[in-house]
């Protein structure tokens, strides 16, 4: 039996036309297959910034994956022009792979402040902006940022 509640909740939600349905889920599909590369390319940063290299080893272990899986992702981000390696030396980013690990460390330190600001535990909101940080708009970005300023300023 459903409640009257549930009911009443159903009714009131509409459905968005098919058109707007389907471009909210191919920009899901579309930030799903983009924040593998993303991870990658942010952990590599951090640890040639920490240790001045990233061994494919490191990677896998700090990712969670198998070193066969890391190489593979590996030789992508190079055919991708955003990472070069050395033998014995390790994986390096390009330009454009600098560039792309600067704009997600960023999107993620504004995603994790904003979860902080509205009462995130760190641990937690450090967690969620994993997730997060490749699906949020520059629009919705944009309005963290102005969120966090506004409530800076009242301090």
């Amino acid at each position: 039996m459903v409640s009257p509640t549930s009911n009443k909740a159903r009714q009131s939600r509409k459905l968005p036309s098919e058109l707007i349905q389907a471009r909210r889920f191919g920009k899901t599909r579309s930030a799903q297959s983009t924040a593998l590369f993303e991870d990658y390319v942010e952990l590599i940063a951090e640890l040639l910034a920490g240790t001045g290299e990233a061994r494919p080893t490191d990677i896998a272990r700090r990712l969670g994956v198998s070193h066969a899986t890391a190489i593979k992702t590996i030789s992508r981000l190079k055919r991708a022009g955003l990472a070069t390696s050395r033998p014995y030396r390790g994986v390096f980013l390009t330009e454009e792979g600098r560039s792309l690990a600067e704009r997600v460390h960023v999107r993620h330190r504004l995603v994790v402040d904003l979860l902080r600001a509205v009462g995130v535990p760190t641990e937690s909101a450090e967690a969620d902006a994993e997730g997060i940080e490749h699906h949020v708009s520059e629009v919705t970005l944009r309005a963290f940022a102005q969120f966090l300023k506004a409530r800076r300023s009242k301090r």
